[in-house]
């Protein structure tokens, strides 16, 4: 028997209680114990031979342990093409979002500039209405007054581009011609 083996042999015990413990699947546990096997006898030249093989072997074995931990969150669970759901894989779209954002900036872009000022502090950047007062250089009622304007504006310009996408064309008249 080969020097190698008869330091490795021995180890193979311990070193699957030790990936069964890390990992909790026995199966998953003898895919890494075989790993470090191969990574073991691939690298044994590398080895010091005043070093402890023992201690060798088991920080290879946790090195891989980690890295398949760390491979495991970054791609996430593991499923079975059998058991995936449909609504596990699917995701809703999101173009309307982009839309709907598109269409509330265009709305707010509409509105006056002092009551756009003021929605925009307050709702944007979540200022409270004496900061936005203060800002304003205005008395915080007049902040309250045109936020109420703002937001009614708004809420009507978004009805009304709704109502218009929604709305059927009009045919056009045609004319006869004799």
């Amino acid at each position: 028997m080969s020097d190698m083996a008869r330091l490795i042999e021995p180890l193979i015990p311990a070193l699957r209680r030790y990936a069964r413990a890390l990992t909790g699947n026995a199966a998953a546990a003898d895919d890494l114990v075989q790993d470090c096997l191969e990574r073991t006898i691939s690298r044994w030249h590398q080895r010091r031979d005043d070093g402890d093989t023992r201690a060798w072997m088991f920080t290879i074995l946790h090195n891989l342990a980690v890295n398949r931990m760390r491979q495991t969150v970054r791609r996430g669970r593991h499923i079975e093409l059998e058991d995936i759901d449909e609504s596990t894989i699917s995701e809703p779209a999101h173009q309307e979002d982009g839309l709907r954002e598109t269409d509330i900036m265009a709305a707010v872009n509409r509105l006056p500039e002092d009551q756009r000022s003021v929605l925009l502090l307050i709702s944007v950047e979540e200022l409270s209405y004496a900061d936005a007062a203060r800002v304003l250089d205005v008395p915080i009622g007049t902040v309250m007054s045109r936020l109420a304007r703002a937001r009614e504006r708004l809420r009507r310009l978004m009805q009304d581009d709704t109502a218009a996408a929604t709305a059927t064309p009009a045919r056009p008249h045609l004319r006869s011609v004799q």
